[in-house]
């Protein structure tokens, strides 16, 4: 049974660039762990790698499918696997990186069989969000899946309508589904996660990433791919932080000044959220420093 690694870490931690460094040093191959950078087409705002480091290092599992397509944690364990195994045949290291918590836990865990997504239900849920507000609903949630309403925050609005999704449609709490069964992976895993200790420092590079992503284009991306495809406002890849606020912007619903605050609060929400389940996980080594040196000698003394 061959090795494997993973580097986990809120977004604007550094995961991308630690990996690129690391990839100096060992014979790497780069699985994403990013559930938005699987869709083409949305390379500016996933902060997706570049065509040069995808050259320089081989990356799997980027531009899988156009963003009007629907890609499940479930697909992505599959895909992943076969990956991994692939990397592992042509005698190289797997390292798997990205912030995707639910794709971290679905990986080591397996996914129990959820219902599909109802796009009339997710408009129903956002309307009444719209109308009542995310912690109205998140009150809502607790009284029929107390389990899941405890682990999920009340500004968590993605979670929090996929829990009342799932009991809309099926009568059941979510929390029933997920019985966190663990399923075999053909591979060993050693995870380490990138924890930064500044917040404050954590936050300024949020923004200043989001600011290099308007100057680099990301409204005319989203332009383009709403002239390109058929897409609306509840496909996942359009809920993406970054595209659900330029979209906003794009319909009208408020300025580019506003849309730029609201996408760098919602990824500074998306980090905090990162952050907690990060905490929660076991088995994972935490690193304070983006140090790939470090990194190498971590990987070598957890040879699983």
């Amino acid at each position: 049974m061959g090795n494997a690694y993973l580097l986990l870490g809120p977004t604007a931690s550094g995961k991308s660039r630690l990996a690129l460094e690391l990839a100096e040093r060992l014979p790497l191959e780069i699985v994403s762990l990013d559930s938005a950078q699987v869709y083409r087409g949305m390379d500016i705002g996933t902060a997706k790698p570049t065509l040069e480091e995808r050259a320089r290092v081989p990356h799997h599992l980027i531009d899988v499918v156009d963003p009007d397509e629907a890609y499940s944690a479930g697909r992505f364990r599959s895909d992943a696997i076969q990956a991994v195994n692939g990397i592992l045949a042509r005698g190289r290291i797997p390292l798997l990186v990205g912030g995707t918590m639910l794709y971290y836990r679905t990986l080591g865990s397996g996914l129990d069989d959820l219902p599909v997504a109802d796009p009339a239900i997710r408009r129903a849920i956002d309307a009444e969000a719209l109308a009542r507000g995310w912690a109205a609903l998140h009150a809502e949630l607790a009284l029929v899946d107390p389990k899941a309403a405890q682990r999920i925050a009340p500004g968590d609005a993605q979670r929090v309508q996929r829990a009342l999704e799932v009991y809309r449609l099926t009568g059941r709490a979510l929390s029933s589904f997920q019985t966190g069964a663990a399923a075999e992976l053909p591979f060993r895993l050693a995870s380490f996660a990138i924890v930064p200790p500044d917040r404050a420092l954590l936050h300024r590079r949020i923004e200043e990433r989001f600011d290099a992503m308007l100057e680099a284009g990301l409204i005319e991306e989203v332009r383009s791919l709403r002239r390109r495809h058929r897409l609306s406002a509840d496909l996942p890849s359009m809920r993406c932080v970054g595209y659900r606020q330029v979209w906003g912007h794009l319909e009208g619903e408020y300025d580019r000044k506003v849309m730029r605050d609201k996408a760098i609060a919602a990824t500074r929400q998306l980090a905090k959220r990162q952050m907690t389940w990060l905490r929660s996980f076991k088995g994972v080594e935490l690193l304070a420093e983006r140090d790939a040196n470090l990194l190498a000698e971590r990987m070598k003394s957890r040879n699983v």
